[in-house]
């Protein structure tokens, strides 16, 4: 009996438990369910009626583009668009001729429209039209409830405030192409941009953001009631450029006296870039507003390129701005001391070949200083012979040519330094003494960019550190100075002094090839050296017939370069420029590269660092007056 009583004891406490546990379920569910239905209940509600709710994709503001000094560069300005959305209409086309009774729509948007709404999801938005006016904004919306499907959508369309001065540079957004659509939400975006050329294209994923998400109940004409959720969007960064905007204005608009030139400004011991300008250019906006048919035939059919940024992707002979290296080899080989002396008599003979000099009668006794001074051809031939193609290569890539930097422009070339192995590779042929000869003036198969031109230069004068260029800051860097600063090249300094010295000589002293583009004053005294590059051969019955450069076509005259530093005692600065078929470096190159180079000793632009992204910018008067020249 007593244990009967026992067992029924503990089945009442095993039933109690598993009851409480019922119960505290039952409390659970039904709090949940409570909450749901009263609590919740009108969201659910809502979402339940499924062709009320539209899901929207709210697209990021596109991350500023801002020069050293927090300059726009790359801006954002706000765009009315007019949208549909092809569910939330029966008849797309009587939406759409309805809209086209209200404001001006061509006839070629309605058909665009509508092919497009044939590939597209239905609950996908297609733009309509954009860049609509307050007036046309207002009409749309007041006639709403008669446009089912159509909405004002209140977006960003992308402005370039120096235009043409940073085209290249900055580059450009368009819209999406089908290759390039992937799994980003924002690509589905009507109108939604990426970028498509220069710093836009590079840095697009940073400046792109990340979409947000908003839940939107609307009504039976397709009209916005409530906004039920929204998660923000999330903006791109910012990107600060080591460029100096008025530096570049300006050096754009000095390029722009000639039909197809490019320059670029460094520094020479940091490798920060604070102008490259290529022209002709063209104007960015055209692309977000959208470039016309007759306009990009235009732009297509200049035999000088706008679209080409010659700055990066330009490769020309470097012609006599490369006996700077060839002396450099020379001199650290031991092949020729500095004061050894060639005999120039206006042509070098090689067997059954003539080389000329440049200057008819030649320049007489030639030392190493001299012969960069007035750019004796002669003395290089000479030189060249008993150096060898394979050395002259070993500097020159030491000196930065024939390699790309890694710089932030996917548009860089690497251009080309010829050796032995590289023509017995490239043409199966074995290089010839003629070659080298050619080689030690910077012509034949040598190729190289503005770009490299000015790295050679900062190389050969700030004492012999490899720096490379780099144009990001802040948040985004590219060539970033390793800590510690730039390597050291193993280059002999008192060589180093020797090329220099000549290239002072070639801008301030009497028969320099460039004394004509001397700048008197003392604190911004340049050097640098002259060069023009054979674009095809001069025959001898053009020599005998004495035809000059300019009487040619333009495509058959030669280049016209320079390389340049200042201040002369100092270097602090340093520039290339090439003028594509000019009429010579000492006439058009050398007198460019002259105002760039005292343009920029005169901003100083190294003395401010470049602008912290996260910081207010803050402009100084000068600053707020070129905005508002703008």
């Amino acid at each position: 009996m007593k244990k009967q009583q026992d067992q029924v004891k503990v089945f009442t406490r095993r039933a109690f438990v598993i009851g409480g546990l019922q119960c505290a379920i039952l409390g659970v569910l039904g709090g949940r369910l409570a909450w749901l239905q009263v609590a919740q209940g009108s969201r659910y509600k809502t979402l339940s009626e499924k062709n009320r709710i539209n899901l929207k994709v709210i697209a990021p503001e596109r991350g500023q583009i801002v020069d050293r000094f927090g300059v726009p560069l790359a801006v954002n300005a706000q765009n009315f668009r007019a949208l549909i959305i092809p569910e939330q209409t029966d008849d797309i086309e009587k939406s759409l001729r309805t809209l086209q009774d209200t404001i001006e729509i061509s006839e070629e948007d309605i058909q665009r429209v509508l092919k497009q709404a044939k590939k597209t999801a239905r609950f996908v938005p297609i733009e309509i039209r954009d860049d609509l006016e307050w007036e046309d904004v207002a009409k749309v919306e007041v006639n709403l409830p008669d446009l089912p499907g159509l909405n004002i959508d209140v977006g960003e369309r992308r402005s370039y405030p120096y235009g043409e001065a940073t085209a290249h540079l900055i580059g450009y957004v368009a819209a999406v192409d089908k290759s390039e659509v992937g799994k980003d939400p924002l690509l589905s975006l009507p109108g939604f941009k990426i970028g498509k050329t220069g710093i836009e294209k590079r840095f697009d994923l940073d400046m792109r953001g990340q979409a947000g998400r908003a839940e939107v109940e609307v009504n039976v004409v397709g009209r916005e009631v409530r906004e039920l959720r929204k998660k923000e969007s999330r903006h791109g960064k910012r990107v600060v450029l080591t460029i100096d905007g008025e530096l570049q204005r300006f050096t754009q608009s000095r390029l722009a006296e000639q039909k197809s030139a490019s320059a670029v400004i460094m520094d020479a011991h940091s490798g920060e870039v604070y102008a490259m300008a290529s022209h002709p250019a063209f104007d960015p906006n055209i692309f977000t507003s959208g470039i016309t048919a007759a306009q990009m035939l235009e732009l297509d059919s200049n035999p000088a390129k706008p679209f080409v940024n010659k700055a990066v992707s330009g490769q020309y002979p470097p012609a006599s701005t490369f006996k700077m290296i060839t002396l450099l080899a020379g001199l650290s080989n031991r092949t020729f001391s500095s004061r050894h002396t060639v005999f120039c008599k206006g042509h070098f003979d090689l067997g059954r070949d003539r080389f000329h000099c440049w200057k008819r009668g030649g320049h007489g006794w030639v030392d190493a200083r001299k012969a960069i001074q007035v750019s004796c051809d002669c003395y290089f031939y000479e030189l060249a012979l008993e150096l060898g193609i394979d050395s002259i290569a070993e500097y020159a890539h030491m000196l930065g040519l024939g390699e790309k930097y890694g710089f932030e422009l996917a548009e860089e070339r690497a251009g080309l330094v010829p050796d032995r192995n590289w023509k017995l590779g490239q043409f199966g042929e074995k290089w010839q003494p003629g070659e080298s000869v050619v080689a030690a003036i910077g012509q034949g198969y040598l190729q190289a960019t503005p770009l490299q031109l000015a790295v050679m230069t900062s190389r050969l004068v700030n004492g012999g550190y490899a720096v490379k260029p780099w144009i990001t800051g802040g948040d985004i860097w590219g060539n970033k100075p390793p800590e510690g600063g730039w390597p050291k090249l193993n280059l002999n300094s008192a060589h180093m002094k020797v090329v220099k010295d000549g290239m002072d000589r070639v801008v301030n002293t009497k028969n320099g090839t460039a004394v004509g583009s001397r700048i008197v004053e003392d604190e911004f005294a340049f050097g640098g050296k002259t060069g023009t590059g054979q674009v095809q051969r001069i025959t001898m019955q053009q020599r005998m017939a004495g035809i000059k450069n300019e009487e040619l076509k333009w495509k058959s005259r030669h280049h016209a370069l320079f390389v340049g530093y200042a201040p002369m005692h100092k270097p602090k600065y340093v520039c290339s420029v090439v003028v594509e078929h000019g009429i010579g470096g000492s006439r058009t190159a050398a007198p460019i590269a002259r105002d760039l180079l005292l343009e920029v000793q005169k901003r100083d632009p190294a003395k401010t660092p470049l602008h912290e992204p996260n910081d207010q910018v803050v402009q100084n008067k000068d600053k707020q007056k070129e905005q508002t020249a703008l």
